[in-house]
Formats: C-alpha cells, sequence, structure tokens
C-alpha cells in the first residue's frame, strides 16, 4: 500500500471511531458492488459519517492525501455510478439520516442525504403532503443518490425529474469545503443556480449532504386504469388522448411491451388484472382532488377511449388497493435480477412515436450479435422513457459488452440518449458520446477540472482519467 494511503486510513481512523470506520478487511459485503453487476471490489476503507460535518472531513482527509473517495447511497443504482474502484474509499451515507424541518408554510421538507426514500415520502404524508418522487427501490434508495443520479421515476409526466422538486442543497466539495446553501424559496435568481451542478454529476463535482425538498398538496383522490391495446399507433393516441381529456390529472402513463407482461405475470407471478392477452398493456393514473368530481371523470374518460376503439380491454379501478395492484404488475421488473438471472438492464429516452420501431430493431441486434438472446420492454412512455433488460438465457456469463453495443448503437441510430434517469456510471461511459457531442463532452470535463483538479471525487465514473488531460 502506498505510503499516501497508509497515512490517509491512519489519519480517518483517528478522525472516525468505532464502525464509522472500517479498514477494507472489514468491509460489509453490501459496500462492495451496487447493483450493476460489476464484481465486488474491495476498498481502503469505508467511512461512515453521521453528520454534514463528518462528511466534509473524511473527504478533506482524502485530498489531503491525494487519496480517491467513492460517495455511495442506497447502492439500488444499474450504472455503477456507486460501485468501489481500487485504492479508494468508501463514503456510506447510510448513517446521514433523517428529516430535519417539515415547512408547512413554504411546503418544504429539508432532509439529510443518507434518508431512504420511502421515510420521506411517509413523513411528507404525514405531514399532509405529497413528494412525487417514486420508484421501484424506494424502500432502499437514498434521497442524496436519487438527486446525484437526478431520477425520474413513475411521475415525471406530472411532477418532472428529481431536480424539479430541490429547492436548496447543502454539498461537499471535493476539497473538503462544506457548502450549505438550504434555501426554501421557489423565487431565487441570487446568482448562479449552483445547485444544478451537483444534481445528476453522480457524485463527480461534489457529495450531497442535506436538500430542501418541495412538497406538493397530496392528492385527494388516485383513480387508475389498466388498459389492453392492441396496436402501438393506439397506445401513442391514447396518450394525447390521455394529456388532452385528463390534463394536469394525469400522473403516469406506462406501457409495457407483451415480452415483459409474460415475464411479470409467468416468471414473477403477478397476478393480471385482465383475461386477455394484448400487444401492450397501459397503466393510466390520474391524481384529483374529489373522488366525487374526479372519479366519475376518469371513468367517462376511459368510456370514451372504449368507444373510440383505442382501448379493446381495461381494468378500472374501484380503491386504492387495485390501484396497487395496477402498480404491482409494472413494479414488477424489481424482481427481475433474482426471477430472470442475470441481465443487462437499460434505461434510454427516446421520441414515444419511435418506441415500438426501436424495440423491434433492438430485438433483431440483439438476436444478431448475442447467442440465444431475451428481451422486455416496458417505461414511463408518457416522458420519453423506455427501459429494457436482455440477457443470454444459454451463456453462463453474460456477455454485457455484445448486449449494450446491440442496444446503444440502435440508441444511436434513433436519435435517444443511453440515459433516461440512471446517470452514466462506469456501465454507459463507453458511449456517452452517442448521446453527447464533442462540445458538451469537452465543457463537462472543464467543469470537473476545475472543481475537482485532482479526480478525487468517483474517479473513472462518467469519465476516463485520461479524459481529464
Amino acid at each position: 500500500m502506498p505510503v499516501e494511503a497508509q497515512a490517509c486510513l491512519a489519519a480517518l481512523a483517528s478522525a472516525f471511531s468505532g464502525s464509522a470506520f472500517l479498514p477494507g478487511a472489514e468491509t460489509p459485503a453490501r459496500n462492495l458492488q451496487d447493483t450493476s453487476y460489476l464484481p465486488p471490489q474491495m476498498p481502503l476503507a469505508v467511512v461512515r459519517p453521521d453528520t454534514p460535518e463528518g462528511v466534509a472531513e473524511a473527504v478533506r482527509i482524502c485530498a489531503q492525501h491525494g487519496v480517491a473517495v467513492v460517495p455511495q447511497g442506497g447502492l439500488t443504482g444499474l450504472a455503477g455510478g456507486a460501485h468501489p474502484i481500487a485504492g479508494a474509499v468508501m463514503l456510506s451515507l447510510e448513517r446521514l439520516q433523517g428529516i430535519e424541518d417539515i415547512d408547512p408554510a413554504a411546503s418544504t421538507l429539508t432532509v439529510r442525504a443518507g434518508t431512504p426514500l420511502e421515510v420521506i415520502q411517509r413523513a411528507a404524508d404525514d405531514a399532509g403532503f405529497f413528494i412525487p418522487l417514486d420508484l421501484g427501490a424506494r424502500g432502499s434508495c437514498q434521497i442524496g443518490g436519487n438527486l446525484g443520479t437526478n431520477a425520474g421515476g413513475n411521475r415525471v409526466i406530472r411532477y418532472g425529474m428529481a431536480r424539479e422538486m430541490v429547492l436548496g442543497l447543502e454539498y461537499v466539495l471535493p476539497d473538503g469545503t462544506l457548502v450549505t446553501s438550504l434555501n426554501k424559496m421557489i423565487k431565487n435568481n441570487a446568482g448562479y443556480d449552483l445547485k444544478q451542478l451537483f444534481i445528476g454529476s453522480e457524485g463527480t463535482l461534489g457529495v450531497i449532504t442535506r436538500a430542501v425538498l418541495r412538497m406538493q398538496p397530496r392528492p385527494g383522490c388516485v383513480n387508475a386504469a389498466l388498459c389492453g391495446v392492441d396496436d402501438y399507433a393506439d397506445v401513442v393516441s391514447l396518450l394525447g388522448a390521455a394529456r388532452r381529456g385528463l390534463g394536469p390529472m394525469l400522473s403516469a402513463f406506462e406501457v409495457m411491451w407483451a415480452d415483459y407482461w409474460y415475464e411479470a405475470t409467468t416468471t414473477v407471478g403477478v397476478r393480471s388484472p385482465l383475461t386477455g392477452q394484448h400487444r401492450f398493456y397501459v397503466l393510466v393514473e390520474a391524481q384529483g382532488l374529489s373522488d366525487e368530481i374526479d372519479g366519475p371523470r376518469f371513468q367517462g374518460w376511459i368510456e370514451a377511449q372504449f368507444e373510440s376503439g383505442l382501448v379493446s380491454d381495461a381494468a378500472i379501478s374501484q380503491s386504492m388497493g387495485d390501484v396497487a395492484a395496477f402498480w404491482a404488475t409494472r413494479d414488477a421488473c424489481s424482481e427481475f435480477g433474482s426471477r430472470l438471472g442475470p441481465h443487462v438492464a437499460f434505461d434510454i429516452g427516446l421520441s414515444a412515436a419511435r418506441m415500438d420501431d426501436f424495440a423491434v430493431a433492438c430485438r433483431a441486434q440483439l438476436a444478431e450479435r448475442v447467442p440465444d438472446a431475451m428481451s422486455v420492454y416496458y417505461g414511463h412512455i408518457g416522458d420519453g422513457n423506455l427501459h429494457l433488460v436482455a440477457r443470454s438465457r444459454s451463456a453462463e456469463t453474460q456477455p454485457m459488452s455484445q448486449i449494450s453495443a446491440a442496444v446503444y448503437e440502435t440508441v444511436r441510430d434513433f436519435g435517444g440518449t443511453i440515459s433516461a434517469e440512471h446517470g452514466i456510471g462506469l456501465l454507459k461511459k463507453p458511449y456517452l458520446s452517442y448521446s453527447r457531442n464533442p462540445q458538451e463532452l469537452a465543457l463537462m470535463r472543464r467543469l470537473k477540472a476545475a472543481l475537482d483538479p485532482q479526480s478525487i471525487l468517483n474517479p473513472g465514473k462518467v469519465f476516463d482519467m485520461r479524459d481529464m488531460a
């Protein structure tokens, strides 16, 4: 071990006592990898501060000794952004938890970065409000990681991405400086909006420690329908009809292809609310103010879609239990890791009108390049975000590079983005140029070099080290 690394570990051990500092050999198994299927990697140590000041101290010590730091949240990321790297210290935020303040007048919630998303959702609900950010990993993902990747989730069509709900932010810079800017005001144009540099930067520019989140009014009612649709042109027409007919009530428009539906209802075993077989299954959700008014309005809208021929079958919620059952079909993908086995997961962005054309082309590319390939398609079509998982049924070790190349080259050919909401991390790094032009990439490198000239924070993620030259 290099002398500087030994000195760094000694300084960290002196500053953090007990379970707040764990040498590499004592690293818990969960900290050795994230959800990207990359092989486990032993770090130099794991530091687990429980205060923002502790996070700043850990980063400062590592910066002084030139030792890399990899921030870790709930470890639910699929791109390898929180995956350990050799010779680095892991900075886990799992002990930096807690709701610090709920301000009903400002409709804000101030929270520490290690707090699980589901805890935040419940706190807002108990206060009579609503946190719109939602995703399948809500019970284990942490808000710092959600903001670090600019998570999207299920209701972007109405509420926008994670960055849309952030008013203030506290973060640690690569030299260990703690910057506290916990703004609660919606209108604040006093200089640069610095927080936007760190939201979506995957811990490469700074480590988020606290955030002020903008809460929304709690919906007075939620209605949902699970629809069977037999032509993709009708799916697109249904989306347009939902936007026109439901207006601001429309909170989700999720589409599941037949291949996904088979795996969800057969392999995972989720009960199907529909009896027939369809090419597409569409989950439409609307959040309203009053069930007496908005319930019949939603029912009438669904009936109009039957009459127009866009929908051939549908189950309409009669209770929140039904809404949860409909969402269970969409959340079944969270069990693909254990039920399907090792696979490669993708989160891409495309024009909604071309998503089925993409699926057809992508299947063909995978069949040509990957032995015994299978893939399934689903996603937040209302906001242009398609998910897919792909694997070789027969390969002992998944041919990740062949699978990724087939998918991302098809994305490039369709003019889409290789990452809609999960970040770049390690796995998407070779393909970043498919979605960003040379001028954009050069500006990203300049920002990284300006804020982190030593490349201390999460080196090798998003950019290779040689990109800093």
